[in-house]
């Protein structure tokens, strides 16, 4: 079969990793009878850069006629300035917004190799294994209104945290049917202490809750989830949660793994699926564009190896090409190769390209 597949490379490190993510790709195809066609397109700075938006109606449309989309990363000091009137994120919100993405799938998982890579002690980390299940397009992200002005008293500026009942129920819906398929655990993460948003979300989650009776439900507060990944990670199997929390829950897991460069994402209009269906997706890692190591070969390709990987099992209906690529992805760290993220000592340092050349060099031989 052959898959049309739209390249948003983007900022910083992005067409790095990226190209390394279709170097392993294209490894997968040379062993199958499959093909990607692959189409190239720009967002975030290098969108504003060229056109002055980050992200074109055109694009939109590509994205809208492929099968997945494989996204690098969006930013940078080169558009940071606050009073700057487009932002390469705004590329990124308008992509998920526009495509109906609003699951987010982060899976955390310690590899045992990379415990000395991470600074939680290693009796914390051994055994864990969570998904983190974010919204995407609701929340302070997307609440109107949203603005900055300025008056007698100094200046001002609003964000609204928003959130309907049909946003919240999808995406709860997601987290009960991931659960299911993993340790029927799941954690719904909320303010409800203060927010409004928060306390109709827990009310939902436990309305969701008599429509799966063999998944076990508990909610817990944002600040403690925030303690407890790092105290006793274990704890948890499947979190689901709105979408500021979520940015912030999931960068901190990463530090669980030892590296943000470890970390790939899927983002789907639903719940994932390994059968016949094949949901149209987006798929990076979640370590962002780290503009003080572009071009310098130092990036840690493997998160978006093993967005890769996610692609195919997710939205392309290849899981066993997925399979392929994460035990490669296992067998690289296993022979002790590493990036300058992931390094100790006696293992052996490894660049961008090199490491992405193992992991294709494997999948190629297998």
């Amino acid at each position: 079969m052959n898959y049309d597949i739209v390249l948003l490379p983007g900022d910083g490190i992005g067409p790095e990793v990226v190209a390394e993510g279709v170097k392993v790709l294209q490894a997968v195809g040379n062993r199958s009878q499959h093909t990607f066609s692959l189409t190239r397109d720009v967002v975030g700075g290098a969108a504003i850069d060229a056109y002055g938006t980050a992200l074109r109606p055109e694009t939109l449309d590509r994205c809208k006629g492929c099968d997945a989309i494989l996204f690098g990363a969006v930013g940078g000091p080169k558009w940071d300035a606050p009073s700057a009137p487009v932002r390469p994120e705004d590329g990124l919100l308008a992509l998920r917004k526009g495509m109906g993405f609003y699951a987010n799938i982060r899976p955390v998982k310690v590899h045992p190799l990379l415990a000395d890579s991470s600074p939680v002690k290693k009796t914390v980390l051994e055994g864990v294994d969570l998904v983190v299940l974010r919204e995407l397009t609701g929340g302070l992200y997307f609440g109107q209104p949203k603005k900055r002005w300025s008056t007698q008293r100094g200046r001002r500026g609003v964000d609204t945290m928003r959130y309907t009942e049909r946003e919240i129920n999808r995406i709860l819906r997601v987290g009960f049917e991931v659960a299911r398929t993993r340790k029927s655990r799941l954690t719904s993460v909320d303010k409800a202490n203060v927010l409004e948003t928060s306390r109709l979300w827990r009310e939902l989650a436990m309305e969701m809750a008599h429509e799966y009776p063999d998944v076990t439900l508990e909610h817990i507060l944002a600040d403690t989830c925030a303690m407890q990944l790092v105290l006793n990670p274990r704890r948890f199997d499947v979190i689901v949660t709105e979408n500021t929390f979520g940015d912030i829950l999931t960068d901190e897991a990463a530090v669980l793994s030892g590296s943000m460069g470890m970390l790939p994402s899927a983002s789907l209009a639903g719940a994932p699926s390994t059968g016949g269906r094949r949901p149209r997706g987006m798929y990076e890692p979640i370590h962002g564009s780290a503009p003080d190591i572009a071009g310098e070969g130092k990036a840690n390709p493997l998160a978006m190896i093993l967005t890769v990987a996610m692609m195919l099992r997710y939205s392309l209906g290849l899981p066993m090409q997925a399979d392929v690529v994460e035990q490669a992805v296992d067998q690289v760290l296993v022979d002790g190769y590493r990036t300058s993220d992931i390094v100790t000592p006696g293992t052996q340092l490894l660049s961008t390209t090199d490491m992405g050349s193992r992991v294709a060099n494997l999948v190629s031989a297998a």
